[in-house]
């Protein structure tokens, strides 16, 4: 029984409005829901760029409802994004959304938070806190106005409500939020992907948000530090989850393959950037070198690899 019941709810997909089209969500529509564990709820993001057909809805967002509240983790690259999730999470509960829980301040997880701290009809016009790592308030300073400027120009009048919200309250370590009969253990870590990157740990169904801590098929994207990511990887790999939501890909039940993958790309290119600064290979060469052997493994790896080459580049040359 308990194994007929595990695929069931495995099998549970929410399907909602117009949630089979490819076209950018609006601010009406619903997006389409993966019920991966008992109250926890994902909408998978697409495989594109940000410089080519980018319309705000590439990275994994969802939400998990306990007892009391729901908790939204992630909310997409724009308002309307943010509204959809809105709109397919209360297509499943009416419960209050108490807390949004951004990963890390990237704009394709952050942008659709406005959505969320408008006055909630369904929860008695309360609103959510915002909730984020010790360093996103800096973070989304430094870079908001470039962030904004950008979306305008990606999306034009499809950028409109969008804006940057910082957050109520944020985690210099850890940080547990309760549900109703379901803790969130929160826990902000050391620069990795970026400087403030968070994970969210539901114990109740096993659930291990990892935000871009993870990339499954997309290249892993780097914007902190190269090392402190591997480090954190190994501290992702003791963790005791069943199901891992990355913040781009599928939902895996197989996290160790999916960090070790990741770790040796990462650990290629590292040590391929290294090898070229001591042939004395520049910039471009070493674009097109480094990590080669992984191209065939890796969704958008000309142009995401690029990047971090040029992000390398010049810290190795001081190494």
């Amino acid at each position: 029984m308990r194994r007929l019941i595990h695929a069931a709810w495995l099998l549970v997909v929410v399907q909602l409005a117009a949630a089979a089209s490819l076209a950018a969500p609006s601010a009406t529509s619903a997006l389409r829901l993966d019920q991966v564990a008992p109250g926890v709820y994902v909408h998978i993001g697409q495989h594109k760029d940000f410089e080519e057909g980018y319309d705000g809805d590439i990275a994994n967002i969802g939400f998990v409802v306990g007892s009391d509240a729901v908790a939204v983790i992630d909310t997409g690259g724009s308002y309307a994004v943010g509204m959809a999730l809105k709109a397919a999470l209360r297509a499943v509960t009416r419960l209050p959304i108490r807390y949004v829980i951004n990963t890390h301040g990237h704009p394709d997880h952050v942008f659709g938070n406005a959505a969320f701290i408008e006055a909630d009809s369904a929860a008695g016009g309360a609103q959510a806190r915002v909730i984020g790592h010790a360093t996103l308030p800096r973070f989304l300073a430094l870079r908001g106005d470039a962030y904004v400027r950008k979306l305008k120009q990606q999306l034009g009048a499809g950028a409109d409500a969008s804006r940057l919200i910082a957050p109520d309250e944020t985690v210099q370590e850890r940080l547990t939020l309760d549900l109703g009969g379901r803790k969130l253990e929160l826990r902000a870590w050391p620069k990795a992907h970026t400087d403030n990157d968070l994970t969210v740990f539901d114990a109740a169904s096993g659930t291990l948000w990892t935000g871009d801590l993870l990339f499954i098929e997309r290249t892993p994207a780097i914007d902190g530090d190269l090392q402190g990511w591997l480090a954190a990887m190994g501290g992702l790999d003791k963790m005791p989850a069943v199901v891992t939501i990355p913040g781009h890909g599928p939902v895996t039940r197989d996290r160790k393959a999916a960090l070790a993958r990741q770790r040796h790309y990462l650990g290629t290119l590292l040590h391929d950037v290294r090898a070229g600064i001591r042939q004395g290979a520049d910039m471009p060469a070493t674009m097109a070198t480094a990590a080669a052997s992984e191209r065939s493994r890796w969704q958008l790896f000309d142009v995401v690899n690029r990047r971090n080459v040029n992000l390398l580049y010049p810290i190795l040359e001081w190494e």
